[in-house]
């Protein structure tokens, strides 16, 4: 029998605060890639007054800003990089945690579905979020690994837009699920996640932000906020 499943959003979903800062803030108090954080802001500050002036969307901005957060763990080894991933769960997100989102994961694990969390954040990172919050599985950004290191490179896409339904599809069919996806649930805060909201029979914009909101109303979608 095919299963229910719910996918959340991370960031602004679980979270009231963007996820990705949490790696940023790793470095800096960390004292360690001075040059690269500072090359990493000239580099994107210039595309989000694009995005904030209407003239780059929101998915493009994103998708450079998540592909690039692979350069801070270039030359990591995978167990190298476990203590950023796990110093961001514990002490940048600790404060930071939506309750709401996470009441809402829980009733889904009581109710005895697959819980997944998908979003543009590397997947290691992501799989540690996931096993705090008691979540099945997670979809992120795959950093690409050579010679058992991080190359600074990704395996994959940026899991947003429209990969994040393909990617979240892609998971469950490699982990032999079978979902029901009409009676399946999602819940989101931003147009990079309509995707994803759209594939399923029960989305929720879940606090969302001022260019999901029209659309979910639109389209008559559950909505929290």
């Amino acid at each position: 029998m095919a299963r229910k499943a719910a996918f959340f959003d991370v960031d602004g979903t679980l979270t009231t605060e963007r996820v990705w800062r949490g790696i940023l803030d790793y470095f800096k108090l960390h004292n360690q890639r001075r040059f690269l954080l500072r090359w990493f802001w000239i580099y994107h500050t210039p595309h989000y007054l694009l995005h904030k002036a209407g003239l780059m969307s929101q998915g493009s901005f994103r998708t450079a800003w998540a592909a690039h957060l692979t350069w801070f763990f270039k030359g990591y080894t995978p167990e190298q990089s476990q203590p950023i991933w796990d110093w961001v769960v514990a002490e940048y997100l600790a404060p930071i945690w939506r309750a709401e989102g996470l009441q809402r994961l829980k009733e889904h694990k009581a109710a005895g579905d697959l819980v997944m969390l998908v979003s543009a954040g590397p997947t290691p990172l992501l799989d540690t979020i996931a096993r705090h919050v008691g979540a099945d599985m997670a979809v992120g950004t795959e950093p690409e690994l050579r010679e058992g290191r991080y190359s600074g490179r990704l395996a994959g896409p940026v899991c947003i837009d429209e990969q994040k339904a393909l990617l979240s599809q892609a998971a469950m069919h490699a982990a032999g699920q079978d979902i029901d996806y009409g009676a399946s649930s999602a819940y989101a805060d931003s147009r990079t996640d309509l995707d994803m909201l759209e594939m399923v029979g029960h989305p929720v914009a879940f606090y969302p932000d001022e260019f999901l909101r029209p659309i979910a109303r639109e389209r008559g979608w559950a909505i929290v906020e």
